[in-house]
């Protein structure tokens, strides 16, 4: 079973937009900021308070977050949304991501993330894609 999901991306404001959401929609929030992260170390001093993955929920409702999108400066409006495609076996996830990233380009090789494997690409249309499959479920 595959399940997608909005992804939102942000620029150091996250925790701001997503409270702002919660505050709308109702739900329960999750915040994770770089520092309170195992990759924390991996990030400069002036990333460790910024998002590195929320997520607001409310019944069959989910809508993710994050700041890490802007590190690059070429966060843009336009560029903000991806869609997360969570996959319920390590075959789904790999036939998912070689086939959406076939004509297109695969941005981030997939790889173990604390509980799972995540990876990134953007197809052949420039709709970007994060995928993910969680080894705990």
């Amino acid at each position: 079973m595959k399940e997608i999901n909005a992804y939102l991306t942000f620029n150091g404001n996250c925790a701001e937009v997503m409270n702002f959401y919660r505050d709308c929609l109702g739900g329960e929030l999750f915040l994770q900021t770089v520092k309170e992260s195992p990759m924390a170390i991996d990030w400069p001093a002036q990333m460790q308070d910024h998002i590195l993955h929320a997520s607001l929920t409310n019944g069959s409702m989910v809508l993710l977050g994050s700041d890490m999108g802007g590190t690059d400066g070429k966060l843009v409006k336009g560029n903000t949304i991806s869609l997360s495609l969570n996959c319920s076996t390590e075959a789904e996830l790999q036939k998912s991501y070689e086939q959406l990233s076939k004509g297109g380009k695969a941005t981030r090789s997939l790889h173990e993330f604390f509980g799972g494997t995540i990876g990134t690409a953007t197809d052949k249309f420039g709709i970007e894609w994060i995928f993910y499959h969680n080894k705990n479920k």
